[in-house]
């Protein structure tokens, strides 16, 4: 894409801060879309049909904590994980996030299914949920954020490759 890095995360910011104080995607939705247009400079098209797109199936955030817990639990618990089964997280975490709800924890209800992928048995796989439990909501707030940053950098690409980008919006050294 070729763009400076400081315009895209002085244009998000306000989305981002939105994201990391409720935990929710789908919440930060018109914050990111008003954020896409006005700071990013974003066609209101592309922002109206990729953002909304993004929020409900790109949660990169989401794919990222489900492996780190299942990893976590493996390791906590001294269980061999081959390859095979690291390759099968990654995949399954992929696709278990893309339908993972826009909602506050909802990565930490799906990461059970990762840790039986590793060879724990669920009823151990519940205790390191329930180890994980009381600090999941920082590690929600950080990745909500992720997920909102993901789509605002899907957006910002798409424009750019549609031309349907406004590179003096995206540059103005005052986000509105």
């Amino acid at each position: 894409l070729r763009l400076p890095l400081m315009p895209f995360f002085r244009g998000v910011t306000d989305a981002q801060a939105v994201a990391y104080s409720t935990s929710s995607s789908s919440a930060t939705l018109p914050v990111t879309i008003a954020c896409a247009e006005e700071n990013l400079g974003v066609d209101k098209s592309i922002a109206g049909s990729v953002l909304p797109l993004g929020a409900t199936i790109n949660m990169d955030g989401t794919a990222i904590y489900i492996g780190m817990v299942a990893l976590f639990g493996a390791q906590a618990l001294g269980v061999d994980v081959s390859l095979g089964q690291y390759v099968l997280v990654a995949v399954m975490a992929t696709l278990v996030s893309i339908g993972a709800a826009g909602i506050p924890s909802a990565g930490l209800l799906l990461s059970g299914m990762a840790l039986q992928q590793v060879g724990i048995p669920q009823e151990t796989a519940y205790l390191v949920i329930g180890f994980i439990l009381p600090f999941d909501r920082l590690l929600d707030m950080m990745r909500t954020l992720t997920n909102v940053t993901g789509d605002a950098t899907v957006a910002t690409a798409v424009a750019k490759w549609e031309n349907e980008f406004d590179y003096d919006i995206y540059i103005a050294r005052d986000p509105v």
